[in-house]
């Protein structure tokens, strides 16, 4: 018997989500349906809301609904340390094992020319002109102990150079390909901490 055209589509929209496969999404589409039709219209709204507010901040390219987020807003915040990351959830991340107290740059994926990732797909050229102004003193590399993240985070260190920036990678507790925003609070609070300097 063929489905409603309207759930085969709401099916379809929830596969978008990472590891969501088919059954997964049509479970999720008639628990919806059948006892949780509320939740399903928060759920409608909250989503359209987000689509709709959230955008990048300007500075560090994290998500927020102003010009400038909430961190590179805070003047507590030593806005001459920033740690690269490679998403949002690694920002959240960091800031749950409360370690860090500089501001972030967010490069929302690595280099991969496989991809067609390049620089200019992970606007760079922002991060070069923040360390032309003179204003970061050190730069700190918390990209995944991946191929990706490792050759990220050499681009970024050669990017640094001319600049007299100090650059350090996150160091102890982050195993080989690893990925930060599955990583316990102290084991990533030890990694802040015991950061190394790279060699310019």
């Amino acid at each position: 018997m063929k489905q409603s055209p309207v759930l085969e589509h709401l099916i379809e929209s929830l596969r978008c989500l990472p590891g969501v496969g088919r059954k997964s999404a049509q479970r999720m589409a008639f628990q919806l349906l059948e006892r949780n039709r509320p939740g399903g219209h928060a759920l409608g709204q909250a989503l359209l809301n987000a689509m709709d507010q959230i955008g990048h901040c300007e500075m560090c390219k994290n998500f927020t609904e102003q010009t400038r987020c909430q961190i590179c807003s805070n003047v507590k915040r030593d806005a001459s340390l920033v740690c690269i990351v490679e998403s949002p959830a690694d920002v959240n991340a960091i800031e749950q094992a409360g370690a860090f107290n500089g501001i972030y740059f967010v490069l929302m994926g690595n280099l991969s020319p496989l991809d067609g990732i390049g620089p200019a797909e992970l606007e760079l050229e922002k991060l070069e002109q923040r360390l032309a102004s003179g204003d970061i003193q050190e730069l700190i590399l918390a990209t995944s102990s991946t191929i990706e993240g490792e050759a990220t985070a050499h681009y970024i260190r050669d990017l640094a150079r001319p600049h007299n920036v100090a650059v350090t990678r996150i160091a102890q507790g982050v195993p080989m390909g690893g990925e930060l925003e599955y990583i316990d609070a102290s084991t990533l609070a030890r990694s802040i901490n015991e950061r190394r300097k790279l060699d310019l």
